[in-house]
């Protein structure tokens, strides 16, 4: 009788994590550590970074692309990751993607590879006719109820809080910085350059 009610209380916990997510959805975002015990400090601009050794790995970050594709992050290791949480339908996600678009050209050769996370979007359409628009060339996930934004990240870590987040993967497949605002793009090199320099 007790095993009837654990699917229920695991989704009631997912409904609970998304709806917090929706609340601070779209927003200025934040600097919140989450918590107090995630390592991390406070970079400029807001951006908040790791120490090296404190870093957290992501849970699995796999699933499919807006087209269609198998997609996983970990068959990314060795090369920096920038993770963008975005959707089609949030200003400051429009205003940042031109910015993605022209870094994630202009430093692919230095190692540095680019995923989206698509959110909250009802259907691939939009999310497509987003990518098109601001001639985003790297894959996105599509992640309509946000559970991959969930349970992708460990609790305690520099998880994405708000929409637009930027998540930065170091080589080794850990959570190096994260930015919870839309970018330009001198804040967004700011914040890959330290990894990409690390060794």
């Amino acid at each position: 009788m007790s095993f009837s009610h654990a699917p229920r209380a695991a989704m009631l916990t997912g409904l609970v994590a998304a709806g917090v997510l929706t609340l601070s959805s779209c927003g200025n975002g934040g600097t919140s550590g989450g918590g107090g015990d995630t390592n991390y400090i406070q970079g400029s601009g807001g951006i908040g970074v790791v120490a090296k050794g404190e870093r957290q790995r992501p849970n699995d970050l796999k699933g499919e692309s807006l087209q269609g594709a198998a997609l996983d992050v970990a068959d990314l290791k060795g090369k920096v990751v920038v993770m963008n949480v975005w959707g089609s339908w949030c200003p400051p996600c429009r205003a940042e993607a031109p910015n993605f678009a022209r870094v994630a050209k202009d430093m692919k050769s230095k190692g540095v590879e680019f995923v989206g996370i698509d959110t909250r979007d009802t259907s691939k359409q939009a999310a497509l006719a987003f990518e098109k628009d601001y001639e985003i060339d790297y894959p996105s996930f599509y992640d309509p109820s946000g559970k991959l934004i969930v349970n992708g990240f460990p609790k305690g870590s520099l998880n994405p809080q708000t929409i637009p987040s930027t998540i930065v993967l170091d080589r080794d497949g850990k959570i190096a910085a994260r930015a919870l605002k839309a970018l330009g793009e001198s804040d967004l090199r700011k914040m890959i350059a330290p990894v990409i320099a690390e060794k």
